[in-house]
């Protein structure tokens, strides 16, 4: 009887559940739009619901079953990935409101604050002033983006019997939690996203008590979770729960893997493959140890970077290092950047030329970035500039409009920009349009150069998510990253695919007893065999483009100082 298992992906926008052969086909998608609710008098605000994402999973999964006519049986083993976005729901489950108001605390849908929400401002400040240990584990400094600053927002504006009596979960362990009706943490999540220290004993009683949940404390962490946590994939209690089953179409018991965060599903669908070099595949199998030189960039409506490493690396304003998330023994870093695709839709969609852009794409039966990629290449030629880089050589761009993930861990840091004129013709939208991408790539290399300057080895990066799909800006990445660029044989299906591998590794772990080295070879043979070739694109910078884009990376390292210069005078200035 053939083996399938299935991968289910919770994005920002939508969930995805992806049916995959043993050796990594995938055989069919289905994909559910999610709701998110906004504040229209707080833009921080970014809310979504446990049980319309379960709702939009379930159809996702039996959509997949009867496209490919698999039946239940034939599925052994399903995977989750999720954002890192704060569930919360009561000591049975059921979903807690954390929408400001009256309806706080109570029980109904809207239970989830986005990753992406910034709600919790005020509480990372008063983390970050405390010098736990925990902020070791996270570049120095907390992110708002994380989970403890919104738990402890929610303590603050809830009532405390209501507060008592909520269980707070990262998105992925939550899934796993509904499936399977077992609360087993991944490390992944408590690691990554909750402040839990795998070197140091887990839970930290005394940072809990400094930040004011020193309840968490008192009930020995019943809220956050309190049992032995899990490495990826490693099978959940005794797989699906008997409602999941009938929910999900799925048999009983089908084994569940522990879950991660979707950069980290990213990761697993991505960095162990072999590639193409203009169209000839490399003879050169992965090992484990060759993922240490490998960086994973998934790149959405954000990107997160992630690296492996065999010893534990401290780099300032990037996450980490957690020890154990994914592979036993081996340590994790995230770097980040809050808005990339986003920011390219934003810098496209408000400029005054969209409308005119819109009208050719239609015309022209084509989408909008091949449109603006065609109309630089006519101001290329019109200018007699050697590349893109030359013809936007005045135009200077900082992206971080919604504040500075990685390497500098500042949510103030804003966007700017350097040689405006008075243009908002089509061609002022196409140079926007190539900055944006500049600043992006310029970004990537800050990143991945604080990286290994603090003691990493990367190599090559291995892209999943939409942008992989723009060849422009992937060879502006490895142009300006001055590294090949590994991309996906489908930049869409990498992180489902990731979740599947999860779904296989519980099934195949739940048969026979694993050590600890042998779990990480296991998982290490199951992505070797399971990722399909990626494409090579590398370094064919110019000389002249390389000394534009060195010039651009100083200037953008300036851009930094002077903003945070001026901030300051501002301040001083406002007192």
């Amino acid at each position: 009887m053939p083996a399938y298992y299935i991968g289910v992906d919770v994005g920002t926008g939508s969930v995805r559940a992806g049916l995959v052969k043993h050796d990594g086909t995938l055989v069919a998608t289905h994909t559910e739009e999610t709701i998110t609710w906004r504040d229209p008098e707080d833009h921080r605000i970014f809310e979504q619901s446990t049980n319309n994402i379960w709702t939009g999973m379930c159809k996702s999964i039996k959509a997949c079953l009867q496209e490919a006519k698999v039946s239940p049986s034939e599925v052994k083993g399903l995977g989750f990935d999720a954002t890192c976005s704060l569930a919360v729901s009561d000591m049975n489950g059921e979903p807690v409101v954390v929408t400001k108001g009256d309806q706080l605390g109570q029980n109904g849908d809207r239970n989830i604050i986005l990753w992406a929400d910034h709600r919790a401002e005020k509480e990372a400040e008063l983390i970050n002033s405390t010098g736990s240990v925990v902020l070791d584990y996270v570049g120095g400094t907390m992110s708002l983006e994380m989970e403890i600053p919104k738990t402890l927002w929610l303590k603050r504006h809830m009532k405390p019997e209501l507060f008592k009596r909520c269980q707070f979960f990262d998105l992925p362990d939550f899934l796993t939690y509904r499936a399977t009706g077992y609360n087993r943490r991944s490390c992944c999540s408590v690691a990554c996203k909750c402040s839990y220290v795998p070197t140091k004993n887990g839970w930290q009683p005394d940072f809990f008590k400094k930040i004011g949940l020193e309840e968490f404390v008192e009930n020995n962490f019943e809220q956050l979770g309190r049992e032995e946590v899990l490495t990826a994939g490693m099978p959940i209690g005794n797989g699906l729960s008997k409602k999941a089953a009938e929910e999900t179409g799925l048999l009983e018991g089908t084994p569940v893997g522990s879950g991660v965060i979707d950069a980290y599903a990213g990761w697993l669908g991505t960095v162990a493959a072999r590639y193409k070099v203009k169209g000839k595949l490399s003879d050169e199998v992965p090992s484990l140890d060759e993922s240490r030189h490998r960086l994973a960039a998934v790149a959405g409506t954000s990107t997160c970077h992630i690296v492996q490493s065999p010893e534990g690396v401290f780099v300032n304003g990037v996450w980490g290092p957690y020890k154990d998330v994914v592979f036993p023994g081996w340590w994790m870093n995230e770097g980040g950047q809050s808005s990339t695709g986003q920011l390219i839709d934003f810098m496209i969609t408000t400029h005054p030329a969209y409308p005119r852009l819109k009208e050719l794409a239609e015309k022209q039966k084509t989408n909008i970035h091949e449109v603006l990629q065609a109309e630089l290449e006519k101001l290329r030629v019109e200018e007699g500039a050697e590349n893109l880089t030359e013809l936007t050589k005045d135009i200077h761009f900082y992206p971080d409009l919604h504040g500075n993930r990685s390497p500098l861990a500042d949510p103030r840091m804003r966007g700017s920009i350097v040689g405006l004129t008075l243009d908002s013709n089509f061609g002022d939208l196409a140079r926007k349009f190539n900055v944006t991408l500049e600043a992006i790539a310029l970004q990537t290399r800050h990143i991945v150069d604080q990286m290994n300057e603090k003691g990493h080895s990367i190599r090559s990066i291995y892209m999943s998510g939409g942008q992989a799909k723009n060849a422009m800006l992937m060879q502006l990445f490895a142009n300006t990253c001055n590294m090949p660029v590994v991309l996906p044989q489908s930049s869409g299906a990498a992180v489902v695919l990731g979740a599947a591998m999860l779904g296989r590794f519980a099934a195949e772990a739940q048969k026979k007893e694993l050590t600890r080295d042998q779990r990480g070879q296991a998982l290490w043979e199951i992505m070797v065999e399971m990722t399909p070739p990626g494409t090579m694109v590398e370094p064919a910078a110019s000389p002249k483009e390389k000394k534009l884009l060195e010039a651009k990376y100083k200037i953008f390292l300036e851009a930094i100082d002077i903003q945070r210069r001026w901030r300051k005078e501002m301040e001083e200035a406002a007192r």
